[in-house]
């Protein structure tokens, strides 16, 4: 399995409408079928330069899926946001390899 993180930083200004938008966003992302599900998360840190910071995380099956998404449909999806955001949002993308999936257990005592 991979993650496809979007750690996003929105100006406040547009804060309430990115909200919106968003949340129409992620259906369109899963819909190029290369993803199992995504993840929207508020990151919980005061950033210096202000705003609110989210973090979208994408969860691919196999690194071609994720390749497959940069080949086909990355750039056509992340002109979008541009386009409607332009310079009041930042977003840097970062992939994760899951290794290992840990889940608690019950001991019995």
């Amino acid at each position: 399995m991979y993650i496809y993180n979007v750690t996003i930083n929105i100006d406040e200004s547009v804060h309430q409408e990115w909200l919106v938008w968003i949340k129409d966003h992620i259906p369109n992302v899963l819909a190029t079928g290369n993803f199992l599900s995504a993840k929207l998360t508020a990151v919980l840190v005061e950033e210096e330069m202000g705003g609110a910071t989210y973090s979208v995380q994408y969860t691919a099956k196999t690194r071609e899926d994720l390749d497959a998404y940069y080949d086909n449909h990355a750039d056509e999806l992340r002109a979008a946001s541009f386009k409607k955001f332009g310079d009041k949002m930042l977003a840097f993308r970062t992939e994760l390899k899951v290794i290992n999936e840990f889940f608690p257990t019950v001991i019995n005592n």
